[in-house]
């Protein structure tokens, strides 16, 4: 099938099919006018790499995560898939802490910027939100 008969089956467009291509994720061949040609396991092909991309691993650890699909049998390649996949979790886990730690420190300049906004509605000595504050 040709390129934009897989990115129909698929729903990937044209573009991410050609940079599968160049990132070494996806094959075709060529025709003699050039036009690229993919078999029908392409389909789920670029379905397993949307499905790659989605856990969040970038196209060079996807590289990496292929080859035990390409050779099932062999447990060199099962164990380093496993490896990239646990070191990929591992990223996003301190990715997620990072994520925490901004979320609250945001959380403190918020509550920081609310006591200031009640201060701000509050005329001068009516003892009304200002007092609140800790």
């Amino acid at each position: 099938m040709r390129i934009g008969e897989l990115s129909k089956r698929t729903g990937v467009s044209a573009r991410s099919l050609r940079y599968y291509e160049e990132q070494g994720l996806l094959t075709s061949s060529r025709s003699g006018a050039g036009q690229r040609h993919y078999s029908d396991a392409a389909v789920q092909r670029v379905s397993l790499i949307r499905q790659l991309f989605d856990a969040g691993m970038s196209s060079r650890v996807i590289a990496t995560v292929l080859p035990c699909v390409d050779v099932p049998g062999d447990l060199g390649v099962a164990e380093e898939t496993f490896t990239a996949m646990m070191r990929e979790r591992d990223r996003i886990d301190a990715d997620i802490a990072h994520l925490i730690e901004t979320r609250d420190a945001l959380d403190v300049l918020i509550e920081a910027n609310s006591r200031h906004r009640a201060e701000l509605s509050t005329p001068p000595g009516t003892g009304g939100a200002a007092g609140l504050t800790p």
